[in-house]
């Protein structure tokens, strides 16, 4: 399980189930377990302000250097 934080504030926003090994470059809507953000015209963002990522199909487009994490991959 992954702890998805912003890179600004140091909140804490999702928790995400990753499987494999590597970056998060997406996350799957069905592998978030716990959503704290705030969702506004397709766009995530921290309460602070800072942006996330952006809703696809059935994926958020994660923005790089706009979120850390923490965790053990599975």
């Amino acid at each position: 399980m992954i702890t998805i934080k912003c890179a600004k504030c140091g909140k804490k926003l999702i928790k995400y189930r990753k499987i494999g090994k590597g970056r998060i470059l997406k996350c799957y809507l069905s592998r978030i377990y716990d959503d704290k953000t705030v969702k506004k015209n397709g766009k995530i963002y921290c309460s602070c302000g800072n942006l996330i990522g952006v809703i696809e199909k059935n994926y958020i487009k994660m923005r790089q250097r706009n979120f850390t994490y923490s965790g053990k991959f599975e």
